[in-house]
């Protein structure tokens, strides 16, 4: 089933053209890789699809549009997305950073909290549950539920920010450059992840520069380069295009 859908997507920053009719979709269960140079616009490719910038061109989550619509309320359609940098509650726990992605679905009135507060401290311990069961199906054990973020291994940092998009069950990722800084068994760890996730169901769009992890993970790549996309298909096909091979690469043919 298709899940999300873009088409002549253009992003302007002032007289530049950051993005220029970029299309492509992605399905429920796969990954789609996006890939380029730096500067390429593969960012803002993001930030539009959320709406955190003005674009041109269109967006659909599951058949829906989604022009206009605000990226909280976006979220809540399942439609999520990672940073390049880590962006956590720095004076919050990583168990308490990770009941934050509940937030949404199960807060508290106000009127409830002063009348009824025995079901705040109810829905407040239900909340805990869910994410320190999310946090060990992520593989970060309850070992580093109390510590604080920039305290505990950077691959489970990464890891966590996964987790703060994912919540209660996105439908939609957009993980940007989420091995950026990882190596080795973090990087097995995280390509796990990810491949766990789309047997989930969920579908990925991935900005990464790790060429290895990128081709033995996605289902289809595309190809920006200065705004454009010049290549789109599946990584195999991707790798022997000879514009891919120039611009990206830095070698033709």
């Amino acid at each position: 089933m298709t899940a999300l859908v873009v088409d002549k997507l253009t992003v302007r920053y002032g007289s530049l053209r950051a993005l220029n009719q970029v299309s492509w979709r992605v399905d429920s269960g796969e990954i789609l890789g996006v890939i380029g140079p730096n500067g390429a616009g593969k960012s803002s490719s993001f930030a539009a699809i959320s709406n955190v910038v003005r674009r041109e061109g269109t967006a659909t989550l599951h058949g829906k549009s989604t022009d206009g619509v605000p990226t909280q309320a976006l979220a809540r359609r399942g439609l999520r997305r990672t940073f390049q940098h880590n962006s956590f509650f720095g004076k919050l726990t990583v168990l308490q950073n990770a009941m934050t992605a509940f937030q949404v679905e199960g807060g508290t009135r106000l009127a409830a909290t002063i009348g009824m507060p025995w079901r705040q401290a109810r829905e407040r311990a239900a909340c805990r549950d869910r994410a320190a069961a999310l946090l060990r199906e992520f593989g970060i054990g309850d070992t580093y539920h109390d510590r604080y973020p920039d305290d505990v291994p950077y691959g489970l940092q990464r890891v966590l920010s996964l987790v703060l998009a994912y919540g209660s069950g996105a439908e939609v990722l957009l993980v940007d450059e989420p091995a950026a800084g990882v190596g080795g068994a973090d990087l097995q760890s995280l390509s796990d992840l990810l491949g766990e996730l789309r047997k989930r169901g969920v579908a990925m769009v991935l900005i990464e520069h790790h060429m290895d992890l990128v081709m033995r993970l996605v289902d289809r790549v595309a190809v920006i380069d200065r705004g454009e996309l010049i290549a789109y298909g599946s990584p195999d096909d991707v790798q022997r295009d000879p514009a891919v091979l120039e611009a990206y690469l830095g070698r033709s043919e």
